[in-house]
């Protein structure tokens, strides 16, 4: 019985994450210089190939990430930072960076779910839960961008007319 219960308690324990090799370290020092020096693409190449050198480098999508929303890709943005909490769902700047991304989107239900779950994580104070709210009352106080605020230049009727009077 002993036996067994080290096999099944084995399954409830997170398997511990090989170190990040030094080489991609290396390269995201350098991907972070070129970041502060105002080189995104730069900064852009030496991230992927720190993720080429070790795809385990989580950090290295969160970095990925938060260059993307500075470029206002905030759906490429989502993307990596999903990437980064897939590796660890409890990383702080992932979550935050994704409910600002989300928010910037106007996909704020989502955005409040990343913001509970940031509270729970930041049980003291929490500067990126913060932010986050503020981000999301921001939004939500933006008015909304649809299709239904533009008038279309011609009706249905028009398009239509217009098709049958053409040869």
């Amino acid at each position: 019985s002993v036996g067994l219960a080290m096999v099944s308690s084995a399954g409830l324990t997170k398997p511990e994450l090989p170190p990040i090799s030094a080489q991609a370290q290396a390269l995201a020092a350098r991907a972070a210089a070129a970041q502060a020096a105002g080189d995104s693409a730069q900064a852009i190449d030496l991230y992927e190939t720190a993720l080429a050198v070790d795809p385990a480098f989580q950090q290295a999508f969160v970095s990925l990430a938060d260059i993307a929303r500075a470029q206002g890709l905030d759906g490429k943005a989502v993307r990596l930072y999903r990437e980064a909490l897939e590796r660890d769902p409890n990383d702080v700047a992932a979550l935050a960076g994704e409910g600002q991304a989300l928010a910037d989107r106007g996909a704020l239900e989502r955005a409040r779910e990343d913001l509970a779950r940031l509270r729970l994580l930041c049980r003291t104070d929490c500067s990126d839960a913060d932010r986050l709210a503020q981000a999301i009352d921001q939004a939500a106080a933006e008015p909304v961008r649809s299709a239904e605020a533009v008038t279309p230049a011609t009706t249905v009727e028009e398009a239509e007319r217009r098709a049958e009077e053409q040869p």
